[in-house]
């Protein structure tokens, strides 16, 4: 595989099916605008303006207490983790300090403690809770799903452990992000 045919597929000049790569050849070249599931390259909806502001709402909180209390880093969707034997660009993730190792230049070869989605207008149901069942396969402790159309958080923290959260109610980091708590209207304003 030649660089010059990753920076063909990312400038949408090449057909991302016709590069095969390998889970540890994406997780060197790290193909812009791409997940790799199954051994293909998944584009990622462009994000709307709606998308933006939620992640931006949930970093402006979440990143505030991770910092004040160093708990670890927040990284943003342009960041890679290994989920299991795929790969994730979650909206916003949290890795505890404890796990912040490798090198820095490259994506991350493991899951992150806490992985956020915002789901978009092209999403599917069924694609978005695949997604974060395949985060807690992985390892990923514990997924937040945020839905813009009716302003709710799903939980994740098992196959047999979704809660759904309304305006109304307050999100937690639980054991994850230990203090961290946010009323989710807030996020969605």
């Amino acid at each position: 595989m030649k660089q010059w045919e990753i920076h063909e597929v990312e400038q949408g000049i090449r057909p991302p099916e016709s590069i095969k790569m390998t889970l540890e050849e994406f997780l060197e070249y790290d193909v812009e605008g791409y997940e790799y599931v199954n051994g293909e390259l998944v584009p990622m909806a462009p994000p709307s303006r709606e998308h933006g502001a939620i992640s931006v709402n949930v970093i402006r909180y979440l990143d505030a207490h991770v910092y004040q209390h160093k708990l670890g880093r927040l990284y943003t969707a342009e960041t890679t983790f290994q989920v299991g034997e795929r790969t994730a660009k979650p909206d916003v993730a949290f890795v505890s300090t404890a796990r912040l190792t490798g090198d820095k230049t490259k994506g991350f070869s493991i899951p992150p403690d806490l992985a956020i989605e915002v789901v978009s207008p092209s999403d599917v149901q069924s694609r978005i809770a695949e997604k974060a069942l395949a985060y807690l396969n992985a390892g990923t402790r514990l997924v937040w799903v945020l839905e813009p159309v009716t302003k709710t958080v799903t939980v994740y923290r098992s196959e047999t452990d979704i809660k759904m959260l309304t305006h109304k109610d307050t999100l937690t980091g639980e054991d994850i992000v230990p203090g961290f708590s946010c009323a989710v209207a807030q996020l969605f304003e």
